[in-house]
């Protein structure tokens, strides 16, 4: 298959990915197969399973380059750190040698001054002896400061030397992490590429039918509470953040802006809004407040599969703004497209008062195209 044929079958082949494997109502879509080959079924659950191992190496991938920056910006204070310590040890050790050199060659003071000891005027000695002691104070104090930077020194280059281990150490994680995220991309590539045009077409219709099954359902389930929810101000703002970024290209390990993945969109969104959160899906899952689907408002993030490798932002009416797979775009999607992990809001604070919140509008095709793709990995 050529590479223009498919890049212009694989969208609607990949499509089938996110929901059917997990859908109930995708065994009442019957699932043709073709003589000697798999049932459209077996084929959607094999992608779905590729495109879950690499969003999950993704999100790898981007949690080790989150930690990588944190060392390497440790690095780069420990050095700075050191090089402060090294001209305060260089100017403490000069100190210590003019005094050497001084009493090396009897041109200290506290030799005259003792020979004043003995002279015959009491007072006069006393003032002497006073400023003897603090001239021998002085100077230990310039031998104890040596000893004390050369102690400060020893362990902030103790310090950066572990610093930099970590940073090799992280950056050959991250160089795994990456290869395997390409490998799992090249595997959903190669996979693709053994389907005929009647397999993807059959693809394409079963993944319809399975996701608009997974919503009815999960709409009549009434998990999410009827009537009009309102964000609070920094939710609004990151929502309509993500809304202006629709129809920008998916790119693993991307935080725009021009390209996102899952989390870079969300992490981004609320940065924009002035509330930094964690950068992958499985800390924003581990560290914000959790809260029930019922309670949902625009803003938050909704988090899907059991291992909280995918999110994206409720947008309101039962549909969310995500950055869905490689080779898709960012789109509205229904909040049954992946199956639904939970929810965490980022922000706390109260919605804005009524009358106060108009949704975003939202761009023309912005719930058109595929919630599954493929892209030839570019990192």
């Amino acid at each position: 298959m050529s590479g223009r044929l498919l890049r212009r079958v694989c969208t609607a082949a990949v499509t089938a990915g996110a929901l059917v494997a997990f859908s109930p109502a995708a065994s009442a879509v019957p699932a043709p197969s073709e003589p000697g080959s798999r049932s459209v079924a077996e084929l959607l659950t094999d992608l779905q399973r590729l495109y879950r191992d690499a969003e999950r190496a993704t999100e790898t991938y981007n949690a080790t380059e989150e930690k990588l920056k944190k060392q390497r910006a440790e690095v780069v204070l420990l050095d700075g750190n050191l090089a402060k310590a090294r001209l305060t040890l260089h100017d403490s050790r000069g100190a210590a040698g003019r005094l050497a050199r001084q009493q090396y060659q009897g041109r200290t003071e506290i030799s005259s001054y003792v020979r004043l000891l003995l002279a015959r005027d009491p007072q006069h000695a006393l003032d002497q002896g006073h400023v003897i002691r603090q001239l021998s104070l002085e100077r230990a104090e310039t031998v104890e400061r040596v000893v004390g930077n050369e102690k400060r020194f020893d362990g902030l280059a103790r310090e950066a030397r572990k610093a930099l281990d970590g940073q090799l150490t992280l950056a050959g994680r991250q160089k795994e992490a990456r290869d395997a995220v390409r490998g799992r991309l090249k595997d959903v590539e190669e996979l693709l590429a053994s389907l005929t045009v009647g397999q993807l077409a059959e693809l394409a219709e079963f993944e319809k039918s399975g996701e608009a099954a997974a919503q009815k359902k999960f709409m009549a389930s009434g998990a999410l509470s009827s009537g009009v929810r309102r964000p609070s101000r920094e939710g609004e703002e990151a929502l309509r953040y993500a809304v202006e970024q629709i129809g920008k290209p998916y790119e693993w390990g991307a935080e725009g802006p021009t390209s996102y993945d899952c989390s870079g969109l969300t992490s981004q969104a609320w940065e924009h809004a002035g509330r930094p959160i964690p950068r992958t899906s499985q800390e924003q899952w581990a560290q914000l407040p959790h809260i029930p689907l019922s309670d949902l408002r625009p803003g938050d993030l909704v988090v899907y599969f059991p291992e909280a490798t995918h999110v994206a932002l409720y947008l309101g009416d039962g549909v969310v703004v995500q950055a869905p797979r490689p080779g898709a775009k960012i789109k509205v999607s229904p909040i049954a497209a992946n199956p639904l992990l939970g929810a965490v809001r980022p922000d706390p604070g109260p919605p804005l008062p009524q009358g106060h919140y108009t949704p975003p509008k939202l761009p023309e095709g912005a719930m058109e195209g595929a919630d599954e793709g493929f892209g030839t990995p570019t990192r």
